[in-house]
């Protein structure tokens, strides 16, 4: 079978004893399938893995989900590259607390990222857990939002007068961004989320992506995303992971914020990176 040892932080745990280069059987997978949406984010450390057996792997925990303005790598149309050279001076990308793509109508359950070339310090990704935020709400706070409906788009990241837009174009960033006038669809998410396999509720806001709230004006619902993101990314929800190479993060996005952080100017960075398509909000 396999280990499980737990981060110690609110979420996390490492998984150990797998090779996941090879299919998985179906006992495995469903094991791994209740310790992923438990602890919502697992490690597999000490992987060797191509872009076919990463996709492989994900493909055994839905299907393989769209990235809307990420490129591709040559070597595989579904899987996109997070890349930083070692003389960028862009914005570290993904600094915001944010769940992927939460702008779509049906958002990713997961996302899997694989380290290929990981510097000797620095670049941490931080996991706020989102049912341990929801539960730790103030009733005050809980109860003001217990029935709001978010509005999601990708219009201040990916539009092409967004932050990763035109104006981004021809910057020295080495990711493959594409923006494109799709950004500006809106899609509406109630900002409590219940979990549809463990039944959990669980705060979906993301600071990134939510531009407002249905029936509410902008400067009450910017106040009031202000208050939740305060909330939500306190350190006591946080699990900060360090990278090694040839490390597998797979981590559930319907109960967690993540970020990027930097600390490693000088060094190349490069991670592989796959979406797991949900079946259902």
């Amino acid at each position: 079978m396999y280990q499980l040892e737990l981060s110690g932080a609110v979420c996390g745990a490492v998984v150990k004893g797998l090779d996941l280069s090879q299919a998985l059987n179906k006992e495995v997978l469903e094991l791994l399938r209740a310790d992923w949406v438990t602890h919502k984010v697992l490690v597999f450390p000490d992987q060797v893995l191509d872009a076919d057996q990463l996709v492989a792997f994900s493909q055994q925990f839905g299907d393989i989900g769209e990235d809307p303005f990420f490129g591709h790598i040559d070597e595989h149309e579904q899987v996109a590259a997070i890349q930083r050279n070692a003389d960028e001076t862009t914005p570290i990308f993904a600094e915001i607390f944010h769940t992927d793509w939460s702008f779509l109508e049906v958002p990713p359950a997961g996302t899997a990222l694989y380290g290929i070339t990981i510097p000797p310090h620095g670049g941490n990704t931080l996991f706020a857990d989102q049912v341990a935020a929801y539960e730790a709400l103030p009733d005050s706070l809980r109860d003001r939002i217990e029935n709001l409906t978010a509005i999601h788009s990708a219009e201040l990241g990916y539009a092409p007068d967004g932050a990763y837009g035109e104006g981004d174009q021809g910057s020295g960033r080495s990711m493959k961004i594409i923006p494109s006038e799709r950004a500006r669809e809106k899609f509406e998410h109630p900002i409590v989320r219940t979990h549809h396999e463990t039944g959990k509720k669980a705060l979906f806001s993301s600071a990134a992506y939510i531009q407002g709230f249905v029936g509410m004006d902008k400067a009450e619902s910017d106040n009031l995303l202000l208050e939740l993101y305060a909330h939500q990314t306190k350190e006591e929800f946080i699990y900060s992971h360090a990278w090694q190479k040839g490390m597998l993060v797979m981590w559930d996005n319907r109960s967690l914020l993540h970020a990027a952080t930097g600390g490693y100017d000088g060094y190349d960075r490069l991670l592989y990176r796959t979406t797991i398509a949900d079946t259902r909000f």
